[in-house]
């Protein structure tokens, strides 16, 4: 038997040296290779949308934290900012400290006189609660009331965008050749030869741009049009609609063509606005070499202007297609020009509660409701996940009961969020009858969410326990509860922090639940107590993202960046107590 088995005849020959062997090695070769390809191809995919919803959030969530201020000198007296005539901090509270404010800006525009723009300018540019710093400025110290006092108040979140390029855009140029400005107040005549080509050009260019885009959307009209019965009667309203928008659409583009004929410029065109000699000009019409305008801010003198010494600010957006008009972005192109306007950290973003105002809006009631939340979860779910864990995985017997409990705590992990949300409605709020919009109900939630997560990372983290630890406390003279308690467990620490860490993570960043138990109130105040009205961090990201001004869009992806910095905290505390904790075996 053992001759046979070295007998070398008897040995199989393997074959490495014949074309078929080598093209069996070349197919393999070629199958890992494109199989490591794959595997690159997947891995760069998924990295490239990573990078774009990143960079996506990232850049529109930059100007939540930063806000525009406009810096005057006020000179407060007492009748504005007390109630009573005194300096008593009840009546100090109470003041108007937006009126020294009013003063310094009319100070500023003496020419607006109007009732209309006077009101457009003292509270369509300063923010509702621009008087809050000199408010508390004045309350720390009576003796500046009746003083010059130099203050950087808030602008309203139209014009705080609009300084951050967000909300239109906007081309500058500077202007090329002289500029012979026929007067600096009222309508007036601007002439400079060839000087207004460009400009003629991106307003032709914006002509073409929304004819395109009125185009699509009659076309999209139009193909929702063919499946409407032939006698309906929406059919040939609909039909007139689309026609009306073909014909708009044909006479822009008719206008775009002719790119030498002037152009008059209304709400429904880009405005074109002259800053020179200090003041600004709005154009009313356009040709290559001459314009027609209206002066929005005064001149400082008339007459010919120098090449470089003026310039133009095209912008895209009409004016009848955002809140801002023209003459509000004139006063804030003078302001900037002076060196008036500045951009500070928003730190209300984290220091204030909610407001309908979104300059004045921040996170600090989300995040404090968030805060007590995961606190009531992290109180309920820990000691009883792992205290159920430890029972399950050293203590229970094995029969049918605990074989049915385990599979339920299985299926309770893959259970959707809503249904313990109505779970909380049905019991927390309808039976018992806790508080709405409660952190304590929020939490109760949250730790049945979170609790069979727990439960089984708990479990695995015991598992994972080499049974010979057990084996040499048992040995030793322990008994099984303290081979339990004082050995294995503390080896099973590392895995239980960690499951509990990735869990609170998982609560954190959930939305359903909490809005059906109610914490998708307006709440402004900051919550003292589990008890109290409160909201939390993503049902605050839900409130704003429904919101049409475009500074809460900006707050709303603010808010998720801070949201996700949560996560990644959490995430990478998990991962810190494992390497700091774990053990090699």
């Amino acid at each position: 038997m053992t001759d046979a088995a070295l007998d070398p005849g008897a040995v199989r020959a393997i074959d490495l040296a014949s074309d078929a062997s080598r093209a069996r090695l070349r197919r393999r070769y070629r199958a890992e290779a494109r199989f490591r390809a794959y595997g690159i191809a997947a891995l760069a995919v998924a990295g490239l949308f990573l990078v774009l919803l990143v960079g996506d959030i990232v850049i529109k969530g930059l100007p939540a934290f930063t806000e525009s201020r406009v810096t005057l000198t006020v000179t407060p007296q007492l009748s504005q900012v007390s109630t009573d005539g005194t300096t008593g901090a009840d009546a100090l509270r109470g003041g108007d400290y937006a009126a020294p404010l009013r003063a310094s800006l009319q100070e500023l525009f003496p020419e607006v006189t109007s009732r209309q723009d006077r009101r457009r300018l003292f509270f369509e540019i300063l923010s509702g609660g621009a008087g809050d710093d000199l408010r508390r400025r004045i309350m720390a110290d009576p003796g500046l009331i009746g003083r010059p006092v130099t203050v950087s108040a808030l602008l309203d979140d139209s014009a705080d965008m609009y300084l951050k390029g967000r909300l239109t855009g906007r081309v500058e140029r500077t202007g090329r050749g002289t500029l012979a400005i026929s007067g600096a107040t009222g309508d007036v005549t601007l002439d400079s030869p060839g000087a207004f080509r460009d400009t003629l050009a991106t307003i032709k260019k914006a002509l073409r741009d929304e004819a395109a885009a009125i185009e699509a959307a009659a076309g999209r009209v139009a193909q929702r049009l063919e499946a409407l019965p032939v006698g309906d009667p929406r059919r040939a309203t609909a039909q007139a609609g689309v026609d009306a928008d073909r014909s708009r659409a044909a006479a822009l583009r008719a206008r775009a063509a002719a790119p030498e004929a002037p152009e008059v410029l209304g709400t429904d065109t880009p405005s074109e606005l002259v800053a020179v000699n200090g003041g600004i000009v709005k154009l009313t019409s356009i040709g290559p070499s001459q314009a027609q305008g209206r002066v929005l801010v005064p001149l400082g003198t008339a007459g010919t202007v120098s090449e470089g010494a003026w310039r133009t600010i095209t912008l895209l957006q009409p004016e009848g297609s955002r809140r801002l008009t023209d003459q509000h972005i004139a006063w804030l192109e003078d302001m900037r020009a002076e060196g008036l306007v500045t951009r500070h950290f928003a730190t209300r973003f984290f220091t204030s509660g909610d407001s309908r105002e979104p300059e004045l809006a921040g996170l600090l009631g989300g995040l404090v409701g968030s805060l007590l939340t995961m606190f009531v979860t992290l109180v309920l779910c820990l000691p009883t996940g792992v205290a159920a864990a430890i029972y399950l995985e050293e203590f229970a017997p094995k029969n049918r009961i605990t074989d049915l409990i385990e599979v339920n705590i299985n299926n309770l992990a893959a259970v959707p969020s809503i249904v313990f949300g109505l779970l909380g409605l049905a019991v927390f709020l309808n039976f018992f009858g806790l508080p709405r919009s409660a952190p304590l109900v929020g939490g109760l939630v949250l730790a049945l969410l979170v609790l069979p997560t727990i439960i089984i990372a708990s479990r695995a983290a015991l598992k994972a326990v080499p049974p010979s630890i057990r084996e040499a406390a048992l040995g030793v003279g322990a008994s099984h509860q303290q081979a339990v308690f004082h050995h294995v467990l503390p080896m099973a620490m590392p895995g239980i922090l960690t499951g509990t860490i990735i869990g609170m993570a998982h609560a954190l960043g959930e939305t359903a639940p909490l809005l059906l138990i109610g914490m998708v109130a307006f709440i402004v105040d900051t919550p003292q107590s589990v008890t109290q009205a409160a909201t939390a961090l993503p049902v605050q990201i839900y409130l704003w993202s429904d919101l049409p001004e475009p500074a809460f869009q900006a707050k709303t992806a603010g808010a998720i960046i801070v949201l996700l910095v949560f996560l990644f905290v959490m995430n990478g505390l998990a991962v810190v107590l494992r390497r700091k904790f774990e053990r090699r075996w």
